[in-house]
């Protein structure tokens, strides 16, 4: 079932590297891709500006970057201090930390998961997203936006998307956890993160059958989630996201300097 409509929601910020060494963080000469500077601020200070101007948003749980990068941030270094925000150790890969962060938190609690490469994220989009998923009445949201509206906005911009049938879409690196039940879902996520980049091998995982629709573009974004949620024993929904640059996240160099041109334009104004 899902959460009181009165609970703002608990976040949990993704934020250590994928890699030992991180093509962005090389690139930005930053300690880590976290922070990575996007229009003069570290990635991990913007997303973590949005949420805390969110009006949806409570306590939050940082996962990385390691203890150190931490330190030599005095802004990050004092919220810690502080109590402002909660430091956990990264775990070997982004779904364990994800589910480590999760069991330390009230099984009641609503719970925002993002990334710290979510150089875009602004109040307004974590509102929106926080909103409808709790009014979806699913255990568990994932946040996506057409990739029309994503080009159209972005001429140019490479994102993955999920082809279905009634169009496709691209991963927005937002995710709700409405109820204790939807737990499950980090250990399927667990199974399934190194297939990120490739929708056919995720939508593999719920069966082969579903799979060739997929192929055949006969699997709609309803029937996918109507499927994982049997698989899964939970009700999974998504929150279609009227926010082009929910999309934008920084996998790779090209993306980090795209997204700064993006942050550097919305700061000078239309």
């Amino acid at each position: 079932m899902a959460t009181s409509s009165t609970s703002l929601f608990e976040a949990i910020v993704l934020a250590a590297d994928r890699t030992a060494s991180d093509p962005v963080a090389l690139a930005a000469g930053a300690p880590c891709k976290a922070l990575a500077p996007v229009d003069g601020r570290p990635m991990l200070l913007r997303v973590l500006d949005a949420l805390s101007a969110a009006q949806e948003v409570g306590n939050c749980t940082l996962c990385g970057p390691a203890a150190e990068h931490c330190e030599g941030v005095p802004e990050l270094r004092q919220k810690i201090a502080a109590g402002a925000l909660r430091w956990l150790p990264h775990q070997a890969t982004p779904s364990t930390s994800a589910l480590a962060a999760l069991q330390r938190l009230p099984a009641e609690a609503p719970v925002l998961l993002t990334t710290a490469d979510h150089a875009l994220l602004s109040p307004s989009v974590v509102d929106y997203f926080c909103r409808q998923a709790r009014a979806s009445g699913c255990d568990v949201v994932a946040g996506l936006a057409p990739h029309a509206l994503v080009v159209d906005r972005f001429p140019g911009m490479r994102r993955t998307r999920t082809r279905f049938s009634d169009g496709p879409y691209c991963g927005c690196n937002l995710y709700a956890f409405l109820s204790a039940e939807s737990r499950v879902a980090a250990e399927v996520w667990r199974r399934v993160e190194h297939q990120r980049k490739r929708p056919l091998k995720m939508i593999g995982e719920l069966g082969w059958l579903t799979a060739l629709r997929y192929v055949m573009g006969l699997l709609s974004l309803p029937d996918a989630l109507r499927r994982i949620s049997r698989r899964m024993g939970i009700r999974a929904g998504a929150v279609i996201l009227p926010f082009p640059e929910a999309a934008v996240d920084v996998d790779s160099v090209e993306d980090w300097r795209f997204a700064q041109a993006i942050a550097s334009r919305r700061e000078a104004g239309p």
